[in-house]
């Protein structure tokens, strides 16, 4: 089978190998345990390759190199719309010599994908919605474009959309899907937490306005009010000086600790202990740090967006809460006062997380490849 990948992500080429970014790579590499040729088309980036990223495991794959696109200026939409002609035909002959087709979505180059993936009906494709796929959400309109073309079963034949959650009114093709980062060799049962001395948040993100770290540090220095409690931020971004400052200018330096970016061992050992996992995010896909954090029997504080009320089955496996800091508080105050409740929630993640292990993501993997 010659396998086709159109993505978005910026690639880079080191020696024979092949770099983009570590948790689509990691995933895809899984896919590429099953093919037998592969070819990526993609966006090169000649830069060097940082510990965000990671290799393809195989070093056969057929480069097709693409201009990136972006429509974030006037300038850049005017250059974007110039080279779009020369990224269908790319992406056009590509598909023609693939035997499975699979899309990368939603991104600029992903939308081309969908509208190129339309002129063959008869060859197997799979395309991957890694963000929010709730029908109800405010997303950009080339988002919304290459969600109308994926659903539509008269343009989009012999296709299986892996979306995050199980949403009503979907076309047949609409598959929910996961993503995961543990394997059943790591699926131990969780540590027994005490809830009564001081509580452990843990924050794993990115620090940027979209993971709204700045809104978990208010609502655990709220918290800490009452209640003996610290919170650990893992990330970096835009925000770690503005988020230092609040620190400092708060006297929170004693509750609030800044991390960085960490290994995803040092990740597993934090999460074996900590309590509660805080994550108020504006927008998700799959919201990866939720998954892992429940994986360890942490019980997850996140934003009612994309999946995550189905993740946490509307309340039962962690705590849905409104993105104000007052109404969030009051939520967390109250799940605290029931010591039973919160032991029964922490049990129920862990289980529901250990079903989505990296063996079952690839058999779901095998399945599709087999359709």
């Amino acid at each position: 089978m010659r396998f086709l990948i159109i993505s978005h992500a910026l690639h880079k080429q080191l020696g024979n190998s092949l770099y983009a970014y570590a948790p689509y790579v990691r995933e895809m590499n899984l896919w590429l345990n099953h093919v037998d040729e592969v070819e990526v088309i993609a966006p090169e980036f000649k830069h060097s390759i940082t510990n965000l990223e990671m290799a393809y495991t195989r070093e056969d794959i057929i480069f097709n190199t693409i201009p990136s696109i972006a429509f974030t200026s006037v300038i850049k939409s005017l250059n974007s719309i110039i080279k779009i002609p020369v990224i269908l035909i790319s992406i056009f002959k590509a598909c023609r010599k693939a035997d499975h087709i699979h899309l990368r979505c939603p991104g600029n180059i992903a939308l081309l994908g969908c509208l190129i993936q339309i002129f063959f009906p008869k060859k197997t494709k799979t395309a991957k919605y890694a963000g929010n796929w709730d029908p109800n959400s405010k997303q950009p309109l080339s988002y919304r474009f290459q969600k109308l073309i994926l659903s539509n079963t008269f343009l989009s034949k012999n296709i299986k959309v892996l979306v995050y959650g199980a949403w009503k009114n979907q076309s047949k093709n609409i598959k929910a899907f996961f993503t995961a980062s543990f394997s059943e060799d790591d699926v131990v049962t969780p540590l027994k937490r005490d809830y009564n001395n001081e509580i452990r948040f843990v924050f794993i993100g990115s620090l940027v306005k979209g993971k709204n770290p700045l809104l978990a540090i208010k609502i655990v220095e709220a918290i800490q009010e009452n209640k003996k409690a610290v919170l650990e931020l893992y990330g970096d971004g835009i925000l770690k000086d503005e988020l230092q400052q609040y620190i400092a200018d708060n006297n929170l330096e004693a509750t609030i600790h800044l991390k960085g970016s960490q290994t995803k061992e040092v990740i597993q050992e934090v999460l074996k202990t900590s309590h509660f996992l805080i994550l108020p995010s504006k927008s998700e896909g799959w919201p990866k740090a939720v998954a892992e954090a429940m994986f360890f029997g942490v019980i997850p504080i996140a934003t009612k967006i994309s999946c995550v009320p189905f993740m946490l089955d509307y309340g039962k496996r962690g705590i849905l809460i409104e993105p104000n800091i007052d109404t969030a508080v009051e939520s967390i105050k109250d799940q605290l006062k029931n010591k039973n409740n919160l032991e029964t929630m922490s049990k129920f993640a862990s289980r529901w997380s250990h079903n989505y292990t990296l063996e079952a993501f690839e058999k779901e993997i095998v399945k599709l490849l087999n359709q």
